[in-house]
């Protein structure tokens, strides 16, 4: 049996796992780094309403939510590159950190969790005893 095989066809299909479709937005870009005993995650959400945001957190995955809401029928749309939708996106976080106490705040476009490690996942020292004295060493 001949098969047509089309080359793009892959091609396409990755694109539209990284960049999405309009039915289909991409994932939120974000950032992320460690300052101290905290980490910090900044989602890029422009034209976001702050009422549509959405933050779930379920043992250690966090998700955002957002929504940018389709164009009123009664507009004729010159251009619309901008994706519309729903926008999801999970982070699996480790055990070390403190989802109990994870902070966001939303300005100017982006939202910025700010997560601190767990108190039992900082590191302490441990007093060891030896003959009649105590000598401190790092745990």
């Amino acid at each position: 049996m001949l098969m047509r095989t089309d080359p793009f066809r892959d091609l396409d299909r990755l694109a539209q796992q990284v960049f999405g479709t309009a039915a289909h937005p991409a994932a939120m870009p974000m950032d992320a780094w460690r300052e101290g005993d905290r980490f910090v995650v900044e989602f890029d959400l422009p034209g976001m309403d702050p009422d549509s945001l959405d933050l779930d957190v379920e043992r250690n995955v966090v998700t955002v939510r957002a929504v940018r809401p389709e164009l009123a029928g009664d507009r004729e749309v010159i251009a619309a590159e901008r994706s519309r939708g729903v926008f999801s996106r999970q982070l699996f976080l480790g055990e070390t950190l403190d989802v109990d106490r994870i902070r966001a705040d939303y300005t100017d476009g982006v939202l910025r969790l700010t997560i601190p490690v767990a108190e039992a996942a900082k590191p302490r020292r441990i007093e060891i005893a030896h003959g009649d004295g105590h000598k401190v060493i790092d745990a």
